[in-house]
């Protein structure tokens, strides 16, 4: 006789995709169905929540799916969500579907409806999923590596045309907020100058920068630029060519091209262990906490105190980019 299940699970996936979202699906779900727990895929967000866009996932429907970039699940940002009737609404359609618990899998705005359903008594687990890392309570977020090695393969051929013309080629990476991957990308790709939203610079401390780099010998420079940095690299290219730094600039704007590809092998491990660890943490009577990469282990934080905090750029790697690109 089949046992009834233990728990019944949502999953969703909101805000911006990254490498690596799938391979948590899946996990989630093998985890689940291995602990005798029912689980149902919530398509396209906290929209999806609101409208009852459920469907039971099983271990075959979460196949092939490891190296697949994006979420199956699909992902919406919800206006309506952020008010308290729409969340009421939610929470009505998980209870006449039997949802007994949801993983929420995304970034910050993610992890503040994670916790505003918690609050109201929903059984809730976050897990990071955020190219920019800016999550507080996890050394890495979901897809951070991912995006990170498909801006270095882009600068890596960007150099080629670079030294081929003696070009300054400026780089535009994502980092609305956060200049990780800016200041990351900048150490691993020998960049000469790095701009992000923490540090505010002018265009004659870039003009400069890439002038001397040319008095030094160099045939071509490198300029990471992230989106946040109040710089626009198409602009700023304008600017740099009317100064004369001695290379004629070229503008490459990464865009959304970071946030695809299939996942590297550690975004597809640190997804599997942390949706692993989530299934975990509900089937144990936990609630109102997310998972997150400390050392070596993944630790359980409050969503509140992630969400009351924000993750800080290191500036030992900035200034360790700026000593570098000598």
């Amino acid at each position: 006789m089949d046992l009834q299940p233990s728990l019944t699970i949502g999953i969703l996936t909101s805000g911006g995709d990254a490498p690596g979202m799938n391979a948590c699906i899946r996990s989630i779900v093998r985890t689940g169905l291995a602990n005798n727990a029912r689980v149902l895929g919530v398509y396209n967000g906290y929209e999806g929540l609101i409208d009852g866009e459920y469907r039971p996932l099983g271990a075959r429907d979460v196949g092939g799916i490891l190296q697949r970039g994006g979420t199956i699940l699909q992902t919406r940002r919800s206006s309506r969500f952020m008010e308290k009737t729409g969340q009421r609404d939610a929470i009505r359609k998980m209870n006449e579907a039997g949802m007994d618990a949801l993983i929420v899998v995304g970034g910050d705005g993610s992890l503040h409806g994670a916790q505003a359903l918690h609050e109201q008594g929903v059984r809730v687990i976050g897990i990071p999923a955020s190219i920019d890392n800016d999550i507080w309570g996890t050394n890495i977020a979901i897809g951070v590596d991912t995006a990170m090695n498909t801006i270095m393969d882009a600068v890596d051929k960007l150099r080629d045309t670079a030294s081929s013309h003696s070009r300054a080629f400026l780089v535009e990476t994502m980092g609305r907020n956060s200049g990780y991957l800016a200041v990351m990308a900048g150490i691993v790709c020998g960049a000469e100058v790095v701009l992000i939203p923490e540090v505010q610079s002018t265009v004659e401390e870039v003009a400069q920068s890439l002038e001397n780099a040319y008095k030094r010998g160099k045939n071509h420079s490198i300029v990471i630029v992230a989106e946040g940095s109040g710089f626009r690299a198409t602009e700023l290219a304008k600017s740099l060519d009317d100064m004369d730094v001695g290379f004629k600039t070229r503008v490459t704007v990464l865009g959304h091209i970071q946030r695809g590809g299939s996942p590297t092998a550690y975004d597809r491990l640190v997804a599997s262990r942390m949706g692993f660890k989530a299934v975990e943490a509900l089937l144990a009577g936990q609630s109102g906490v997310m998972t997150g990469l400390k050392g070596r282990g993944i630790d359980l934080v409050p969503i509140a105190d992630v969400i009351a905090n924000k993750r800080e750029v290191n500036m030992e790697y900035y200034e360790m980019a700026k000593v570098l690109a000598r």
